[in-house]
């Protein structure tokens, strides 16, 4: 089963949704700002990504800038931070049984779906 992490209000988001739409798979939408990820799934999820807390950041974003841009953070208090603030987590993320991607750009999203 693939699983969309979507937030509507971004381009981006709704331009990876509607990629993986086309595909004729099954998917699941989740809006992970109205659903938050618990930390064991935001671990899971960032294992499949094979990425850093850090780099799954959103680091343009005005709650990072203000509250932790300038602190020195371990990745456990990074993780923390995409708990309690979802809209620090970079998307689309789209995710199968094996792996994910950030759909930026939305080839990456295409690659995973083939």
């Amino acid at each position: 089963m693939i699983t969309v992490y979507h937030n509507p209000r971004c381009s981006k988001s709704r331009e990876g949704l509607a990629l993986v739409q086309s595909s004729g798979k099954d998917f699941y939408v989740r809006e992970y700002l109205k659903i938050p990820l618990s930390e064991e799934e935001l671990e899971n999820l960032i294992e499949k990504l094979g990425m850093t807390p850090l780099e799954l950041v959103r680091a343009k974003e005005e709650i990072w800038k203000k509250e932790f841009k300038h602190k020195e953070l371990s990745s456990e208090d990074i993780m923390l931070a995409l708990i309690k603030y979802p809209k620090l987590i970079e998307r689309p993320i789209v995710e199968n049984d094996e792996k994910a991607v950030v759909g930026r750009p939305t080839s990456k999203i295409s690659k995973l779906l083939s």
